[in-house]
């Protein structure tokens, strides 16, 4: 299975599932990321409050945030190419990103 790699925007913790207003999308991003592991894909985010070491020793991550501002991300690299940026994509959009059949 694929690597995926999501550089997300500045978040209170890793996944941005916390704190009294939790985002739907971030919950339901979240729960794809995971349905993506267990199809054996190897996920990992990165916060740049947390792991700003992993967005500067990205020369894509630096290029994409040096050229449209921190609005692009979370950016979304599936296999080293950046596939998504500036949004969450979906369980379904994300499925087809990784190239992974969606679940009907």
């Amino acid at each position: 299975m694929k690597k995926i790699e999501v550089y997300d925007p500045p978040m209170c913790c890793s996944s941005g599932v916390c704190g009294p207003n939790v985002d739907k999308k971030l919950v339901e991003f979240s729960a794809a990321l995971e349905w993506l592991r267990g199809k054996g894909a190897d996920v990992t985010r990165f916060n740049p409050a947390q792991q700003y070491d992993a967005f500067v020793a990205n020369a894509k991550v630096v290029q994409a945030v040096n050229e449209k501002g921190t609005g692009c991300l979370p950016l979304i690299l599936v296999e080293g190419e950046i596939v998504s940026h500036g949004i969450y994509p979906s369980k379904d959009q994300l499925a087809i990103l990784v190239g992974v059949v969606p679940e009907k």
